[in-house]
């Protein structure tokens, strides 16, 4: 009787595609034949796994699978892959691409232009821009198309040619022989490493990469509302490939300057109001300013230090959802200094109405005698 393949794999009938991914990656690196050297049991059971993989994987012949209890074309749960070579199984499944790392069974990979390497710089913003958003300038060093040859890599006048050793693949392949049948290597071409073309004469700008190392400056837009240290990708502006590949991304890192007033505290702006005494007494109607607005702050008679009054709406956009944060203004009363002696007067009337205890006047003039 034939094993079932939801059994093979370890998942029950109801797994996901990552769920069958993962599990066939993990089975299939117990039985590869590199780690079961001349072990034809492994390569069988290899075999079934990678058969189940195809099969479940695969919604059409899942559903037949699941109707009919075998594999489309595999009657009666017959040989699996029979004439087919374990790098023939993997270019079936991963694209001629070993999922286990190089491997004398898996391709080596395709032919084609290289992607460029990823490129980071890093961008100071002001706190307000940070807050609200804003369009600006980043600087980084990284590889450009080569302008005089337009990112051939050859010579003006010359053009890349076929590379003989592999006949424009790419690749090699080799086939040899050995316990385990006949066994197909694949790796990439030495003479071309890999591009399929050869420059017999390069140019002179970039020595046939097509590309040249320069400074560039971006425009990018910064979210409203990103945080200090988050990193911003800009998709396609790093570095390009040699010859003709496509560019890597930019990763801008983000460094935000402090304001002088306000601190952020998730979604919030927090800031401290300093009040008079007079202020915090008696109320006062403020003009206060957020970072992009002008708000009228209502301060009542009685205002201790301490005290946090809501400006609904506007502190931080929400990076992940709509509307924005608070700004949240602590009050900080202060004690009056310097003061006249008429100001003295009134505030000792006010002692005396109030039948607050405060020091004699004596003692005020011996500490300003002290002073002096």
């Amino acid at each position: 009787m034939a094993a079932d393949f939801y059994e093979l794999l370890g998942v029950g009938r109801g797994a996901s595609e990552g769920d069958l991914k993962k599990a066939f990656r993990k089975l299939a690196r117990q039985y590869h034949p590199d780690a079961n050297p001349d072990d034809a049991e492994a390569e069988s059971r290899f075999k079934e796994i990678a058969l189940a993989y195809e099969t479940l994987s695969d919604p059409q012949k899942r559903a037949h699978y699941d109707r009919f209890g075998t594999a489309p074309g595999v009657a009666g749960g017959g040989e699996p892959f029979s004439g087919m070579n374990l790098g023939d199984i993997f270019d079936a499944f991963f694209g001629g691409s070993s999922p286990f790392g190089s491997s004398p069974f898996g391709a080596a990979g395709g032919s084609g232009p290289q992607r460029g390497a990823d490129v980071e710089a890093v961008l100071v913003l002001d706190f307000a821009e940070a807050v609200l958003g804003a369009d600006a300038e980043v600087s980084a060093r990284t590889a450009t198309v080569c302008e005089s040859c337009q990112g051939r890599g050859a010579a003006e006048g010359t053009q890349p040619v076929v590379c003989r050793a592999c006949d424009g693949m790419g690749q090699v392949q080799r086939v040899r022989q050995s316990v385990l049948g006949q066994m197909v290597t694949r790796t990439v071409c030495d003479a071309c490493s890999g591009r399929g073309e050869v420059i017999p004469d390069p140019c002179p700008e970039c020595g046939g990469e097509g590309r040249v190392v320069d400074d560039r400056s971006y425009t990018i837009t910064v979210p409203a509302g990103v945080r200090q240290g988050s990193t911003l990708r800009v998709a396609r502006r790093g570095a390009v490939g040699p010859r003709g590949g496509p560019p890597g991304d930019l990763y801008v890192h983000i460094d935000v300057r402090p304001h002088p007033r306000f601190e952020r505290d998730g979604d919030h702006l927090v800031d401290r109001l300093h009040l008079t005494m007079v202020q915090a007494a008696l109320g006062a109607d403020i003009k206060y300013e957020t970072l992009d607005s002008v708000e009228d702050l209502d301060i009542p008679a009685g205002t201790q230090s301490g005290d946090v009054f809501r400006i609904r709406g506007r502190g931080v956009p929400r990076l992940e959802g709509r509307g924005r944060g608070d700004v949240l203004v602590q009050a900080m009363v202060e004690t009056p200094t310097g003061l006249s002696d008429e100001e003295i007067d009134l505030l000792r009337r006010l002692a005396e109405l109030r039948g607050e205890e405060v020091a004699p006047a004596t003692r005020k003039r011996r500490r300003e005698a002290r002073r002096k």
